[in-house]
Order: C-alpha cells, then structure tokens, then sequence
C-alpha cells in the first residue's frame, strides 16, 4: 500500500469562522494555526498548503489569563543604536488588537515557503461584522469560560 501524498489541485479549502470573545487568547491562536495548517484533515501533507480560510471576529474582546496584559511585552527596533522600542501587551492590544493574534498565529506556523500563503488566508476583524458572507463560512463553536 502506497502512502498518500496530496496535491495541490486536490486541496478543498472551507471557510471558519471563530469568535475571539469566548476564548482565552491562545486558545483562538492554536485553533486558527491548527486549521491554517489543515491539521484535523485526513489528507494532511506536510509538503502541501491544504490548510482552510479563518475569519477572526471580535478581536478588540479578546481575554488574557494569568496577568499576560500586564507582564508580556512586545519588542521593535529602528535599526538604529538604541532604537529599541518596547510596548506592553495591554497598550498594544488597545493600539492594534489585530496585530496581536496576527503575531501569535504567524509564530504557530512553521517557518517556511508555505507561511505566507497560510497567513494571507487569515482575516481578522475587530468587530462581529464581516465582509465574506459570500463565501458561507461556518461557524465554530468554541467551548470556553464566556
């Protein structure tokens, strides 16, 4: 018996749709990398891109546990000498709520060719509303503390 190898014309993407505001913040990050990557699929192929689309909503609701709001710090350099820039994740999360699961999911995938498809696959939004009603997405339930 032969091992299965997918190809990319074989690849059947969906459309998911998770909401922010009733998990905790990791949890929406490894669900969206999980299905970025195509993990629960059974014809997952290391080699191949057959991950799904994910829509995030409700970022700006977004819950830390565990006091990462005040102690998780995110850093910037200018490339010049002390050009270091620091911001916390509370004052990040109030400038760009977006940039922050953006980060997290970007640092879940593996670092290779197929990563910036897989993040342009990724839509967030601040609100509950939005734009790809066309493409039927399916709503995940998330089981949480909310």
């Amino acid at each position: 018996m032969k091992t299965y190898s997918q190809k990319p014309a074989e690849v059947e993407r969906v459309w998911y749709v998770l909401d922010a505001s009733s998990e905790s913040f990791g949890r929406v990050a490894t669900k969206a990398a999980s299905l970025l990557l195509g993990k629960g699929k059974p014809t997952v192929t290391p080699h191949t891109d057959g991950g799904d689309f994910v829509i995030i909503i409700n970022a700006s609701q977004l819950q830390f546990t565990g006091g990462k709001d005040r102690k998780k710090t995110y850093y910037r350099h200018s490339g010049y000498p002390g050009g270091l820039y620091s911001r916390s994740l509370d004052e990040q999360h109030q400038k760009d709520p977006a940039s922050i699961l953006h980060k997290a999911v970007r640092g879940m995938l593996p670092d290779n060719k197929l990563r910036p498809g897989r993040l342009a696959r990724l839509k967030i939004y601040e609100g509950s509303e939005h734009n790809h009603s066309a493409q039927k997405p399916v709503f995940l339930e998330t089981k949480g503390k909310a």
